[in-house]
């Protein structure tokens, strides 16, 4: 068998990156494999769809013919990590894998940041599709044009969710630098991963270290609202720079919340209008960040524009999961305040008149430490009611840091409350905005079941 086909064996195939980076190597013609724990949609849909078997828990027998990818979820301690040292097996990271094996000959553009990265990403590869690129792409999500999360393409352009956490238990740099990017998209930059990054600084000095690495000859685009980013390109920046947001070169103006129709402007000039589904002032931002990093790879802005006009989102993006009895149900993968705030605004400035129930699963590693808990007052301004979930070993308690909050509070320590409180709660018309970047225990359709139920039964 010839090395390009030597068989992989994924630990922690489910993982959003994972899952789509074994995706990849299968369409390369690698017999792929693996294993994960705590398997939920939408990977766990995909890779079923897609056909690759994987085996649950973290004892399970490892393979002897296959070298092994390592995500980032997998630690010393772990039966298969132990017996992968133990055996002197071969592996790597899954990122340094896919820099090496698959990205060092594309045009790779990235897209960078705290909030946006799958959205933005998405955005990215849609318009190269629309306009004819065939671009590959690996995406922390399932874009809804695609129907999937990864696809190797068939042109040079290869767009990636560049994700700032660490590659591996033994690698502690950021994901992003094994992607030698040629466009740069840096959304944003606040705060997180606690359980990692002591502080932002340490954060910037990772996003330096990738700033290092573009060509003279590529593209950063940056969010010139970001202070943070500001210091990152101060540091150092051999590329050139181009910036969007309230006062950047690419801005957005002429805004209807409404309609969620908006103008583009590119230094003063107009570029063409915008009117989509997608809802929120941080899908704007987005939007802007997409046309410039398409622009620099060769698409018009008029055409982007028009990609965008038929641009669905991406599962768990602000999903409309259902509706049952004029009460809808939205699925988003928000859980951080910043996200929050703008998932929140975004829907309620799309339909002021109707009540807004914020659920909000705390299930980050560095939303459980609390580091975020004093923002989150902030966060629901504008939610009707607001429901937190909060199981036994959260570290702080959500009743009394959101006290002084100004609106109805439910905090609930067990799903089923949790569930049984909302149904006492919903009446028509109300909308559910439940954000978690997990599973939550599967409560969007237990919601919309119970409220089939209890229509029927009325």
């Amino acid at each position: 068998m010839s090395p390009s086909l030597e068989p992989l064996h994924f630990l922690g195939i489910a993982g959003t990156f994972m899952g789509s980076l074994a995706l990849l190597a299968r369409e390369m013609g690698h017999p792929v494999s693996g294993v994960d724990a705590n398997v939920y949609p939408p990977m766990s849909t995909q890779l079923a769809e897609q056909g690759i078997a994987y085996a649950e828990g973290f004892d399970v027998p490892l393979p002897e013919n296959a070298r092994l990818i390592v995500g980032n979820v997998m630690k010393r301690g772990m039966p298969v990590i132990e017996t992968m040292l133990d055996r002197g097996l071969p592996y790597t990271s899954g990122p340094q894998w896919l820099g090496e094996r698959l990205l060092w000959n594309r045009w790779v553009i990235a897209v960078a940041g705290t909030h946006g990265k799958t959205s933005t990403a998405s955005m990215i590869a849609w318009i190269l599709d629309y306009a004819g690129m065939a671009p590959g792409f690996l995406i922390g999500g399932v874009p809804i044009n695609f129907g999937i999360s990864a696809r190797l393409g068939n042109s040079p352009f290869f767009v990636i969710e560049a994700d700032e956490y660490d590659t591996a238990f033994f690698d502690k740099r950021s994901k992003f630098v094994h992607y030698h990017p040629r466009t740069l998209v840096l959304n944003n930059l606040e705060y997180d991963h606690a359980d990692i990054f002591p502080d932002l600084a340490a954060i910037e000095t990772q996003f330096h270290h990738l700033v290092r690495i573009l060509p003279s000859s590529g593209l950063v685009i940056a969010n010139a609202d970001s202070d943070a980013l500001k210091r990152v390109l101060d540091r150092g920046c051999w590329t050139p720079v181009e910036t969007f947001g309230q006062t950047g070169d690419w801005q957005v103006v002429g805004v209807d919340p409404i309609s969620s129709r908006f103008d583009v402007v590119l230094k003063g000039q107009f570029q063409g209008s915008l009117e989509w589904s997608l809802l929120g002032e941080h899908n704007r931002t987005n939007a802007l960040a997409a046309i410039a990093a398409a622009r620099h790879v060769g698409v018009p802005v008029k055409v982007s524009l028009a990609a965008l006009t038929e641009f669905k989102g991406v599962a768990r993006r602000m999903e409309l999961r259902g509706e049952v009895g004029d009460i809808r149900v939205y699925d988003d993968f928000a859980h951080h305040p910043t996200a929050i705030a703008s998932t929140v605004a975004g829907l309620k400035n799309r339909y002021p008149d109707r009540r807004l129930i914020a659920v909000l699963d705390p299930r980050s590693n560095t939303m459980r430490m609390g580091v975020h808990r004093e923002a989150l007052r902030q966060s629901f301004e504008g939610a009707d009611a607001v429901f937190i979930y909060a199981p036994a070993d959260l570290s702080w308690n959500p009743a009394e840091t959101l006290a002084s909050m100004a609106k109805p509070l439910t905090v609930c320590h067990t799903l089923d409350g949790l569930l049984a409180a909302l149904l006492e709660t919903l009446r028509a018309g109300d909308q559910v905005l439940v954000m978690s970047n997990g599973a939550f225990g599967g409560l969007h359709q237990r919601l919309l079941d119970a409220l089939v139920q209890r229509s029927e039964s009325a």
